[in-house]
C-alpha cells in the first residue's frame, strides 16, 4: 500500500535540466523527511538532497550543490528534484526515499525506509 514512484528520467545533453518527481500513495509525505540518492555503476548509493519535515530545511550533497533543487508540493503529495546544468558524472539512477532526520535533525544523514524503484537519468552528448 505504500509506495514511492519516481519519473521525470530520461537522456540530457550536457548542461541540459530535468526535473524528477516522487509521488507517495499510501502515506502522506509531508509526514517524512523525504531524500533523493542516485547509484551510478560501480558506485556506492550517493545522497545528494533531502528535504525535512517540520522546519522543512533542504540540504545538498558538495557535487549538486547550486545546481539541484528539491522541493514539497504537498497539494500533490509529491516531491521534486530541479536538476540544472547536468553534467555527465550526473549519470545514475535517481531514487526518492521517505524517512526520518538523524542527528540533530540533518536529513542527509537519516535513516530511509521507503523507496522507489527509481529513474534512470543519462547526461551525454
Amino acid at each position: 500500500q505504500l509506495q514511492l514512484v519516481e519519473s521525470g528520467g530520461g537522456l540530457v545533453q550536457p548542461g541540459g535540466s530535468l526535473r524528477l518527481s516522487c509521488a507517495g500513495s499510501g502515506f502522506t509525505l509531508d509526514y517524512y523527511a523525504i531524500g533523493w540518492f542516485r547509484q551510478a555503476p560501480g558506485k556506492e548509493r550517493e545522497t545528494i538532497s533531502c528535504i525535512s519535515r517540520s522546519s522543512g530545511i533542504t540540504n545538498y550533497a558538495n557535487s549538486v550543490k547550486g545546481r539541484f533543487t528539491i522541493s514539497r508540493d504537498n497539494a500533490k503529495n509529491t516531491v521534486y528534484l530541479q536538476m540544472n546544468s547536468l553534467e555527465p558524472e550526473d549519470t545514475a539512477v535517481y531514487y526518492c526515499a521517505a524517512g526520518v532526520e538523524g542527528l540533530f535533525g540533518v536529513c542527509l544523514i537519516g535513516t530511509y525506509n521507503y523507496w522507489g524503484q527509481g529513474t534512470q537519468v543519462t547526461v551525454s552528448s
